[in-house]
């Protein structure tokens, strides 16, 4: 059975790295012994050896090792073998471009589907989806294609952001470039707030987290879901 946690941020405000996870995580991960990490989206331009160690330290509490997966020589086999996976946030064209770089995009779709647990924050959280459309950042490189795993039937719009009212901000709303994709596309999208996640048994994808989420579809009204609901899009 399929077991995947789709995570909006890897970090609320006031608290430290996956620390608002930490009971969804020790639940998730029970029994597990080292975990796999897949650095490649190198938020802010940390090295991969600089990203493992945080994740690493992170996961001490639960008595889970880390290992990245350029640690190994064949990152492939790596993902095959790995008792669980975590992908990481950051910049999501280079998260993308270098999953296809590596040949490892089904590779990484085909284990998740098998049953290995895997954890998504962010850029690792919008690989889940149909494609990456739906990303917030910049296209710092080209990858080969937009497509992701589609583990899950929609996309995910992460550090989902309401408008501020009495902002002075001219520019689109996360709302505004949402219904702008959808003058083109049809796949709906989930704006998941920081804090929130969704948690994947098999077919069955629910809301967990404080807040409710919103949902975009093509043609229709932006309506809110709450936390505990089942996501049928």
């Amino acid at each position: 059975m399929r077991r995947i946690l789709i995570a909006s941020t890897s970090t609320v405000h006031s608290s430290g790295y996956l620390t608002y996870l930490q009971p969804a995580l020790s639940t998730f991960f029970e029994g597990i012994q080292q975990l796999l990490f897949i650095p490649y989206a190198r938020p802010s331009g940390i090295t991969y050896d600089a990203y493992t160690a945080r994740v690493s330290e992170a996961f001490k509490p639960l008595n889970i090792t880390v290992k990245g997966i350029h640690e190994f020589k064949n990152p492939i086999e790596a993902v095959q073998k790995a008792e669980a996976i975590f992908t990481g946030g950051g910049n999501t064209f280079e998260l993308v471009n270098q999953l296809y770089k590596n040949n490892m995009m089904q590779v990484l779709k085909s284990a998740v589907n098998a049953g290995t647990p895997y954890l998504g924050t962010s850029a690792g959280s919008n690989i889940c989806g149909l494609t990456m459309m739906n990303t917030n950042d910049m296209p710092i490189v080209y990858p080969p294609s937009f497509e992701t795993m589609g583990l899950i039937p929609f996309n995910i719009n992460a550090h989902y952001l309401d408008p501020i009212e009495g902002s002075t901000h001219m520019g689109e709303t996360r709302e505004t470039r949402i219904q702008e994709y959808h003058t083109l596309n049809q796949t709906p999208v989930l704006g998941l707030r920081e804090g929130s996640w969704l948690e994947v048994q098999g077919s069955l994808i629910v809301l967990r987290g404080p807040y409710t989420a919103r949902v975009f579809k093509a043609g229709a009204t932006p309506f809110e879901l709450e936390s505990g609901s089942e996501v049928l899009l």
